[in-house]
């Protein structure tokens, strides 16, 4: 069976309490959103980067997964190495987000911590679709 976040359609496991675009009601999970497919559940994870970076100004990826993941709840620098190898950049490297492709491929490193190898059932046209929703 696929992990939880793949069977929501929320790659980022993403906990409850927005009201996204495209959640899915006919869905339940108790902690976590479901949405109706992939594309918005790509879109929801990249929304909240980009939140990260225009109203927080975290710009590198030690501050972007320390607030997605924090430690009470995670192995946070498990997390950041793990983002940080996917991405090929180091914890404090101020990461450039004028290259728009930087949220899907960022988007992507964090649905493999959080999916494993289910995280490859993404489709790119999933990542690219949810980007264009934003």
């Amino acid at each position: 069976m696929a992990t939880r976040g793949i069977r929501n359609n929320n790659p980022g496991n993403i906990r409850k309490g927005t009201k996204w675009q495209g959640l899915d009601s006919t869905r339940f999970d108790s902690a976590f959103c479901t949405f109706t497919t992939m594309a918005y559940g790509c879109r929801a994870l990249m929304k909240t980067l980009r939140t990260y970076v225009v109203k927080y100004h975290l710009l590198t990826i030690k501050d972007i997964i320390s607030r997605w993941a924090p430690p009470n709840e995670n192995d946070t620098t498990a997390y950041i190495n793990f983002v940080c190898k996917e991405l090929d950049v180091a914890p404090n490297h101020r990461l450039d987000f004028t290259d728009s492709d930087l949220y899907i491929k960022l988007g992507k490193a964090i649905a493999s911590f959080e999916n494993g190898k289910d995280a490859n059932m993404i489709s790119n046209l999933d990542w690219v679709e949810g980007l264009k929703l934003i």
